[in-house]
């Protein structure tokens, strides 16, 4: 995936996937097998309030868009990605502030990729919340359906 490429899926896996732009995740690193993304503390994410601890949810979501966005950076940018299995072991409770998610992709196939997951607080990637796997299909699209991808996108991108 070349620079612009890259910088297209990027912008649109930060502003233009609804699901991403309301929880506020935002991409700290995209390289080819490797996507690191943040998300800011919001109170509406606690999940436990007598420790506070993050809500389970919200950081496997983290997780799993991390590990698609992996396998994303390593196929052709009009190609999607969906989850086809998740696994998240939550190690430790996730404290009230930034969470850091990452998927690596482990093995790629033609149509099938498998990424491993982390998330951790910033300066505490030796002490992890999370770990698991995740599995996602790789589906190719044909010329038509990019065209009218690429028109939905720049849509998108074009609204305030």
């Amino acid at each position: 995936m070349d620079k612009d490429q890259r910088d297209r899926v990027q912008t649109f896996f930060r502003d233009v996937i609804p699901f991403n732009r309301f929880l506020g995740m935002e991409v700290g690193c995209f390289d080819s097998g490797l996507v690191q993304l943040t998300l800011e503390f919001r109170p509406e994410f606690i999940g436990n309030p007598v420790l506070p601890a993050l809500h389970g949810g919200v950081i496997s979501s983290l997780l799993d868009t991390a590990g698609g966005g992996a396998v994303w950076s390593q196929i052709e940018p009009n190609d999607r990605v969906s989850t086809v299995d998740l696994r998240v072991d939550y190690l430790r409770p996730g404290r009230p502030e930034k969470l850091v998610g990452q998927g690596r992709v482990v093995r790629l196939g033609n149509r099938v990729g498998v990424a491993e997951l982390r998330a951790w607080h910033p300066g505490r990637e030796d002490k992890p919340v999370a770990a698991g796997m995740g599995v996602y299909n790789v589906t190719r699209l044909s010329a038509e359906e990019l065209d009218a991808w690429r028109e939905k996108v720049d849509k998108d991108l074009a609204r305030p």
